[in-house]
């Protein structure tokens, strides 16, 4: 089996080591206690600046059953982060001139006319409010489930959600406010295969994980070489005896057509590899035209302007950009993303400002007595660590 990278990116290696934060130390005793109190049975973070890993932390196991820990080569599922590959993908095809954000989508996706539109306005949604969330779209890709063990993960054709097209409904008035859908996204998928001719895994492999060297990466099943490493997935919920049972839910998945919604599988060495990217940390020349390649700075920065507020009420200060979070804590505006899907949850965010970034994973979902108050106060001291 070929070793894994190292988790620091390739340009820095051989750089002099840097401190973490001040507040680290800190962090991780809360990082800790979130876990031990929320049932998590695996986790991984790491902190890094100027392409540099700082430091990181593993907790737990990787898989219980098999004795196995969590440690720098595990593969954790990152969920809705997915949506930032996606993203940068349709501003690749914008710079290239074969489409326009204020495109309608229904240029592409001629079928969506089904859906119930009281507003009479689905062929006004543009490819901009799709990548914003502001479309008026529902927010689960298949709420059509009702639990059962037999039922699919998730939906896994294309005709499956084309089916129900006419069962559902625009919520409100397109472009006129955030709400977040999974589905939008794949849609936008659908519009990076008509105009690439690849399938949207292809696309992505070829344009933005073979040029970013992200070489731990895939989409679906876990490719035979690194199944070793791929971590099992867990949900604390009650049994019939009202007792909170742990559910191991397997290592593998089928995120259906989901996929480029919430499909991307790495270690956090390759997320740190796309923090690098993301915060344009460049050390040679190398780098920058690799960098470069999949999308130039002025580019990437235009799909970090706040268009929507994420919340109504002042007290929350955080807006949706172009598929990033954008949240402002003190005088620090911090960019990122968080997945969940299956048991995995994760985030990743950072300071283009400072080129910092933190990026964590969890392999558990606690859907009994979830810690709510425990994971608030470690993810705000992620934030801090970024200002």
């Amino acid at each position: 089996m070929p070793a894994i990278l190292s988790a620091q990116p390739a340009a820095s290696r051989a750089s002099p080591r840097l401190a973490p934060p001040d507040d680290w130390s800190a962090f991780l005793r809360l990082f800790d206690a979130y876990a031990d109190s929320d049932r998590v049975v695996g986790a991984s973070v790491l902190v890094m600046r100027d392409g540099r890993v700082l430091d990181r932390h593993d907790y737990g196991w990787a898989d219980r059953a098999a004795r196995q820990r969590v440690d720098a080569r595990t593969i954790f599922h990152w969920g809705s982060i997915t949506k930032t590959l996606t993203a940068i993908a349709i501003m690749q095809l914008h710079d290239r001139r074969q489409l326009s954000l204020d495109e309608k989508i229904t240029r592409y996706v001629p079928e969506l006319r089904q859906v119930h539109d009281s507003y009479g306005m689905i062929d006004s949604i543009t490819l901009r409010m799709l990548l914003s969330h502001s479309a008026g779209f529902q927010n689960p890709t298949w709420p059509y489930t009702t639990g059962k063990a037999w039922e699919p993960f998730e939906p896994t054709t294309w005709s499956q959600l084309v089916a129900m097209m006419p069962y559902q409904e625009l919520h409100f008035r397109p472009g006129s406010r955030y709400s977040y859908s999974n589905p939008g996204f794949i849609y936008l998928a659908r519009v990076i295969e008509q105009l690439s001719g690849d399938a949207w895994q292809s696309y992505v492999q070829k344009n933005i994980f073979a040029p970013l060297e992200l070489t731990h990466s895939y989409f679906g099943a876990t490719p035979y070489h690194l199944a070793a490493d791929r971590s099992n997935n867990y949900t604390i919920r009650r049994d019939s005896s009202g007792s909170v049972a742990e559910v191991a839910n397997g290592r593998d998945f089928d995120p259906g057509i989901t996929i480029p919604n919430g499909g991307w599988n790495a270690p956090l060495s390759d997320l740190a590899r796309y923090a690098t990217f993301l915060t344009g940390a460049v050390h040679d020349d190398s780098t920058r035209r690799r960098f470069d390649a999949v999308l130039s700075r002025t580019t990437l920065s235009s799909m970090w302007h706040p268009l929507h507020p994420m919340s109504e009420t002042a007290a929350a200060p955080d807006s949706m950009a172009l598929s990033f979070f954008v949240l402002h804590r003190g005088t620090a505006t911090i960019l990122g993303h968080t997945g969940s899907q299956a048991g995995f949850r994760s985030f990743i965010f950072f300071n283009p400002m400072t080129t910092s970034a933190v990026i964590a994973a969890f392999n558990s979902s606690n859907e009994a007595e979830p810690a709510r108050a425990a994971y608030l106060r470690m993810y705000e001291a992620a934030l801090a660590l970024l200002r």
